[in-house]
């Protein structure tokens, strides 16, 4: 959408335009939202019954908001999608350093414009990724930097140290009439976060000795992992206690949630089938529920979503080297992401040298469960008298869909191929290789036939 065109405070005027506070507009345009049936928080999954409903009524009340909760359970996410909340276009006087609106000037520079001009005020619009600012905080973060400082390249154009406008204003200021989220917020040191008292209770900021009194309209959210809020750090008592709202979030519950995350965020270079995805989702659950691993910690939903990514880059890397036509990961590949994937996971202190151990004995869990799931009822005894008559079935990361199906055994009139396929739907050459392989390593892991790994090759027998 284009900006308005109304250029003056004067047409702004005419135009019936009435300012709302920050938070009114916030309410406003989600209450109209619930009215609709318009979902506020598209993307989000698994949140809708737990922390959704704690977040709207939080952001009715006009609380500012700390969302806690492990790493890689969306919260950076979840605070973004705050944006969608905010009007398309809000006026600001043009050029004010502050964006502030037409009709409420606040810092010494926009009142002296707005006395001087009158109606011819210029009229500027922002929009709504324009209202959003986000800082990482971390250890080095300043007060300068969060709240502002005295300029020295405004003094030295001949200001007095105590003329107001010698200030350069930080993030939390500049954030005026919109939101502003703070990353990891027991980073900050104690006395950066004593420095954001005021902006959090009387809503207006001291710096240094300056006589200033800005009367702030911001909404100020933050996150933090629950480990850190005790331990690496911690959210001093007097700034905890001016959130308005302490919200827990928490890694998906469902299955289905879990899947369609990887779906949404994982950025795939070659067909990835829905099974495959199952099996990462259902590894991914399995850590999170292991002793062996520190849950303090977390198993990130990025975990999941790198291993999405890296079988889907051992399937287009083995499509080129090997000239097929289509790159579509199989069973396989799944090796190939626990390799590279074991070090975004912290393990209990007593684990150590079993880690790959660990790892290795949950993702055949999760394989096991996915093939149950599809295959339930299907009967392989066709397949497993062949292996068991000296057939041998290999596969490997660099052999093609088309060799490894010209290799299988020819089973007859069966209608076994057929039925594994369709419970998979499977429609070309790397789609069945991945449904058969799933299917021999379902019979594996019922100890109906044997598999030797090793040199980038299995075979089953």
């Amino acid at each position: 959408m284009t900006s308005p065109t109304i250029a003056t405070v004067g047409e702004l005027r005419a135009s019936g335009h009435v300012h709302k506070t920050l938070r009114v507009e916030i309410r406003d345009n989600l209450l109209a939202a619930l009215r609709d049936g318009r979902d506020p928080w598209p993307g989000l999954h698994g949140f809708e019954s737990t922390v959704i409903p704690q977040l709207e009524r939080a952001l009715i009340a006009g609380h500012d908001i700390v969302l806690l909760g492990e790493r890689g359970q969306g919260k950076t996410r979840l605070l973004r999608t705050m944006v969608g909340l905010l009007d398309e276009w809000s006026p600001v006087i043009e050029g004010s350093e502050l964006g502030e609106h037409p009709y409420e000037p606040i810092t010494t520079a926009s009142l002296r414009r707005a006395a001087e001009l009158g109606d011819e005020l210029p009229v500027a619009w922002r929009g709504r990724d324009e209202r959003y600012a986000e800082k990482l905080a971390t250890p080095d973060t300043s007060v300068a930097d969060l709240i502002g400082d005295v300029d020295p390249m405004k003094v030295a154009e001949g200001r007095s140290l105590g003329d107001p406008e010698t200030i350069h204003f930080g993030l939390i200021p500049r954030s005026h009439r919109g939101i502003v989220a703070i990353n990891e917020l027991p980073d900050l040191a104690e006395r950066i976060q004593v420095a954001m008292l005021n902006v959090m209770e009387e809503r207006d900021i001291q710096i240094r000795g300056y006589v200033l009194r800005l009367p702030l309209d911001v909404l100020v959210v933050a996150s933090a992992n629950p480990e850190d809020y005790t331990n690496r750090g911690r959210i001093i008592t007097p700034l905890k206690d001016r959130f308005g709202a302490e919200i827990r979030t928490h890694y998906p519950t469902e299955l289905a949630d879990e899947v369609a995350v990887i779906r949404q965020e994982a950025e795939l270079v070659a067909d990835v089938p829905d099974y495959l995805v199952e099996i990462l989702a259902r590894f991914t659950r399995a850590l999170r529920e292991s002793t062996a691993v520190d849950q303090r910690s977390g198993v990130s939903a990025r975990f999941a979503i790198a291993g999405a990514e890296t079988i889907a880059a051992a399937a287009i890397h083995r499509a080129t080297r090997q000239g097929e036509d289509e790159a579509v990961a199989r069973p396989v590949d799944l090796e190939t992401a626990v390799d590279v994937l074991g070090g975004k996971i912290e393990f209990e202190s007593g684990e150590e040298g079993r880690e790959d151990e660990i790892l290795d004995h949950l993702l055949r869990t999760a394989t096991a469960e996915t093939v149950r799931q599809h295959f339930r009822g299907v009967d392989f005894a066709v397949l497993v008298d062949a292996i068991e008559g000296g057939v041998m079935v290999s596969t490997g990361e660099q052999v093609t869909a088309r060799d490894f199906l010209a290799g299988l055994p020819v089973l007859g009139e069966s209608e076994l191929y057929d039925e594994v396929c369709d419970r998979l739907g499977a429609t070309n050459d790397g789609q069945r290789a991945g449904a058969i392989e799933l299917a021999l390593e379902g019979l594996y892991l019922a100890r109906k036939v044997s598999k030797d790994s090793g040199g980038g090759e299995t075979v089953y027998g």
